[in-house]
């Protein structure tokens, strides 16, 4: 057993010096505090590292298809009647869509952009076509109009080119008008009544919509109804604005992942007094990137920690050491020269 120990011993990597044989110097005073200030500042930022998630970054090609994605909105529109907006979407799939009405709902603006009323029954008024003629086509250009009376008539030459001759069609033939709303001249009338009611109004138009996840365009325009009103509106210019969209994961330190977009906006503006005039209104064109962008919150193991203080203490104590053995070793060589008179 005792032989056992002493060949045990031979095995110490790290044989003991007599403290007689020692000697302390100011130099390696002086290192010594400077090596354990580094030390310290050292294990602080390790265990903040250690405590702090990472996140790491990871770019890979986006694999889906047949995706949506829900588009949210609120714009202003200081000088534009609700009655006029109309919402419209496209892409490049072929998939239209022309004033959308679900999910969106207008708020009518003062000149001071006070609400003055709200209500979730769509963006725009009725799509006013040409007004429709008796014998059942729409009016044409140098035709002269004579609307129908739907049934009423009392002769073939008679015609109802208002909504109150309508009604008194029906009052003579003892019927009832009990829908209104699909007579031409009573939904014209009530359309250019109310684009006078809001001439001067501004509107606030928010909401959200369910597009395709391919390239396309969401755009607030004036709608058809605009060129009929022959109302004034200032704002006729248009505005564009492209979005280059990346999809983006990004999964938290308990696994829950939050898929989202990061977009980079340009905007580009054409005046409507140039030639030719441009299309007035707002346009949103969007694209989406082929590459996805995850991001996943990660945190140093323990065993990963202690690994790094390990390397904290022996690389700076190596170091320190190769640092003062330098100093003294200089010092003692410059001494001895001295003391040989070389430098007297």
């Amino acid at each position: 057993m005792e032989g056992f120990l002493q060949k045990l011993k031979g095995l110490d990597a790290y044989p003991k010096v007599n403290e007689d044989f020692y000697k302390r110097t100011l130099s390696g005073g002086v290192v010594t505090v400077v090596a354990s200030v580094v030390m310290l500042l050292l294990f602080v930022s390790e265990t903040r590292s250690y405590f702090y998630s990472a996140t790491e970054t990871k770019l890979v090609v986006d694999t889906s298809r047949g995706e949506r994605l829900r588009v949210n909105f609120d714009v202003t529109f200081p000088s534009v009647p609700c009655t006029l907006l109309s919402v419209d979407t496209m892409d490049i799939s072929g998939e239209q869509h022309h004033d959308i009405r679900h999910d969106i709902e207008k708020r009518r603006l003062d000149a001071h952009g006070n609400v003055i009323e709200a209500r979730k029954e769509g963006i725009g008024g009725a799509k006013i076509e040409s007004p429709l003629q008796k014998h059942g086509g729409r009016l044409s250009k140098g035709e002269e109009y004579c609307g129908t009376c739907y049934g009423a008539e009392e002769s073939d030459e008679q015609c109802c080119n208002s909504c109150e001759e309508v009604r008194e069609a029906y009052k003579k033939k003892g019927w009832a008008l009990t829908n209104p709303d699909l007579i031409d001249q009573c939904t014209r009338e009530d359309f250019v009544e109310r684009v006078k009611t809001q001439q001067g109004e501004g509107c606030n138009v928010h909401g959200f919509l369910d597009v395709s996840k391919v390239a396309g365009s969401l755009h607030f325009a004036p709608g058809k109804g605009f060129y009929e009103s022959n109302i004034n509106v200032p704002e006729l210019s248009a505005l564009e604005h492209g979005f280059n969209v990346v999809p983006t994961i990004y999964t938290d330190l308990r696994g829950r992942k939050i898929h989202s977009n990061q977009f980079s906006v340009t905007e580009h503006f054409r005046d409507g007094n140039i030639r030719p005039k441009p299309q007035p209104g707002v346009f949103f064109f969007y694209d989406f990137s082929p590459i996805k962008v995850i991001f996943t919150e990660e945190n140093s193991s323990l065993l990963h920690y202690l690994t790094n203080l390990c390397a904290i203490v022996g690389g700076v104590f190596t170091v320190s050491g190769i640092i003062d053995s330098f100093i003294y070793h200089g010092q003692k060589a410059l001494k001895k020269k001295m003391e040989l008179g070389k430098y007297r």
